[in-house]
């Protein structure tokens, strides 16, 4: 028998449940107990996509160090869905455990020689004290969580607390969850004692973080941001970040007398919201659209008349496995090249690349901004990893005194001085033009907006000249974008190193982890995490000074490794792909398994061979 695990505030839990059986909201309720007991945890929900019945797993990694990302494997497996056993069992680590509803005995051949089994009745336990079908599923889940709280040593007070938040007003249902709950802790304090070697202790490493997900606090973004209309399509996993910014407007774009500051439109497809969007921006409102990949695609024709007839649109990219519908509840990176130059054409697209929640937050406002100053539709880049799932980061932050950016805008007073109006005319050498608001004056500063080609003074014009001029000024307007967007930030070795790595995005806690394991082994690495496109010229410079450079990504086709070869010039042969596509977020383990690997071979030298042979 393998010598069981045994830690304390550093493993992680997984729980196999039923989709609809219930289990989501008691799974939440475990990981949250632990904030409670000021440890960090970071879980994550991995949900079906089609229909009630199937699989669904929730992981919660609880880690005093505070590493946000996916570990990879299982120390303790809830295993409460037969249909998945077998994978289950398999993902435990050697000396880790299984809890299942032993109600009926499995055979010894049913689970692996080195690891613990630990059983409870479940099933038994709820037909003795319920009579409803529906009430035997739901508390089943209640139950096992009290029983976990006990093996764990989960203070009971702080669970007891969540539930009295959870069913705040729903007095009926109060006090039959904390009976199961005690049901559960009972049990298992009796007759499971010392049964599992992971414990936890009380400390105090969440300090001020908060616990939120990506999308809300995006949608919240957009708030702050100035948004005022979202028009959208349901697709998942962006919903909810429509959803969210709906709940957030009613309560904070109210004005005295009670009305609405806000529109928010559900249109009947893709296409037709970000053709609101699109209206409204040109209209002078602040709007967005929250979609992932699919929709990116069916919008295009209407982002390429954003990006040429120079109109703001901000929309919230949150990525998932593709092509086509692809995986819907699974997380990627794959959407970067789609974006980056949607549309048909010489297109390009301002790019922004959150980490998690906090810039979510700041990057959604930022995009809004950008889409102003610079009239052009700009996209937030983030992906179902940290769209859909709770984290902990830093608070959200908001500067009362920080004013709108809405660029370049001739007012009515310069009009009627007689102020020079061309609106695709660059005056100031940066590539973006003055444009006016409708009806701004009866008589001056109004134009024709077309997908068509015009010339400076946006009058229809086929004149190769014409075309050519828009264009490099457009081309220009893209090399302003540089000193505007979020700059890319270092994170270098305590040893010199000839090897450097990018990454962006949701891979960044799993790369913070690895990077400390890398320099445990000796590998010392530069790492520099890449916020936006257009590239600014340290990424450049960063590439230049390492020997070879890693481009960590969750996508097959190494897409930012792409548009660093073709938009800021970067020689090929310098960058060396990692690459991640299964549809699980990116774990520290495979980045650092992946780069000792290459390493080790990039260090060895062969032998010379012999001048006389």
């Amino acid at each position: 028998m393998t010598k069981r695990i045994e830690a304390v505030n550093d493993f992680v839990v997984k729980f196999a449940n039923v989709n609809g059986s219930g289990s989501a909201s008691a799974n939440e309720l475990f990981a949250k107990s632990f904030l409670r007991m000021g440890i960090p945890v970071s879980p994550r929900n991995i949900f079906p996509s089609n229909i009630q019945g199937l699989p669904t797993w929730y992981e919660v990694r609880i880690t005093e160090r505070g590493w946000l990302g996916r570990r990879g494997g299982v120390d303790l497996m809830v295993a409460m869905n037969p249909q998945t056993w077998d994978q289950d069992i398999a993902e435990i680590e050697p000396g880790g455990y299984v809890f299942y509803d032993d109600t009926r005995p499995l055979p010894a051949s049913r689970f692996r020689p080195d690891v613990n089994v630990i059983g409870m009745p479940l099933t038994e336990i709820c037909n003795t004290n319920y009579v409803d079908a529906r009430e035997r599923q739901l508390f089943k889940n209640i139950i096992y969580v009290g029983a976990l709280a006990a093996l764990l040593g989960i203070e009971p007070e702080v669970v007891a607390e969540l539930i009295g938040e959870q069913y705040k007003g729903k007095e009926k249902l109060l006090m039959p969850n904390v009976k199961a709950f005690h049901m559960g802790y009972d049990y298992a304090r009796e007759r499971l004692k010392d049964a599992l070697g992971l414990k936890v202790k009380r400390c105090d490493a969440v300090g001020d973080s908060i616990f939120i997900d990506g999308n809300a606090a995006a949608a919240l973004g957009c708030v702050y941001g100035g948004a005022t209309v979202c028009a959208w399509y349901p697709i998942t996993p962006s919903s909810s970040l429509a959803e969210a910014f709906q709940r957030y407007c009613s309560k904070l774009r109210i004005n005295e007398g009670g009305k609405q500051n806000f529109a928010i439109v559900q249109a009947e497809d893709e296409l037709a919201s970000i053709g609101m969007v699109v209206g409204a921006g040109w209209n002078g409102a602040r709007a967005f659209t929250a979609t992932s990949g699919p929709g990116v695609s069916l919008m295009t024709e209407f982002i390429g008349l954003a990006y040429f007839a120079e109109i703001p649109a901000t929309i919230i990219n949150v990525q998932r496995g593709g092509p086509s519908t692809g995986m819907p509840t699974r997380t990627q990176q794959a959407d970067v090249l789609a974006c980056a130059y949607a549309s048909h054409g010489d297109t390009k697209h301002v790019l922004l690349f959150p980490e998690d929640p906090k810039e979510c937050f700041e990057f959604a406002a930022q995009a809004l901004d950008l889409a102003d100053r610079l009239q052009t539709p700009v996209f937030v880049m983030t992906d179902l990893d940290i769209g859909m799932n709770q984290r902990l980061c830093k608070p959200l932050e908001w500067d009362d005194a920080r004013t709108y950016d809405r660029g370049k805008v001739m007012n009515h007073e310069e009009l009627e001085a007689g102020k020079d109006f061309g609106r695709y005319l660059d005056v100031d050498g940066d590539g973006i033009p003055y444009r006016t608001y409708p009806g701004t004056h009866p008589r001056r500063g109004a134009y024709f907006t077309r997908g068509t080609t015009k010339d400076r003074y946006a009058r229809y014009s086929e004149a190769g000249p014409d075309y050519v001029d828009n264009m490099r000024r457009l081309q220009k307007k893209f090399e302003t974008a540089k000193s505007l967007v979020p700059k890319p930030l270092l994170d270098a070795s305590d040893k010199p190193g000839r090897f450097g790595a990018i990454y962006y995005g949701s891979t960044s806690p799993a790369m913070h982890e690895a990077l400390e394991a890398l320099a445990a082994m000796g590998i010392s690495i530069n790492a520099l995490r890449v916020r936006a496109f257009p590239f600014q010229d340290e990424i450049a410079d960063f590439v230049a000074s390492h020997s070879k450079v890693f481009v960590i990504e969750q996508n097959r086709d190494a897409q930012l490794k792409t548009l660093l070869v073709n938009d800021a010039g970067i020689n090929p042969a310098n960058l060396i792909s990692v690459l991640h596509y299964d549809g699980t977020p990116i774990t520290a383990r495979f980045i650092t398994s992946e780069i000792a690997q290459i390493t080790r071979s990039l260090n060895v030298r062969p032998i010379k061979k012999d001048k006389a042979a």
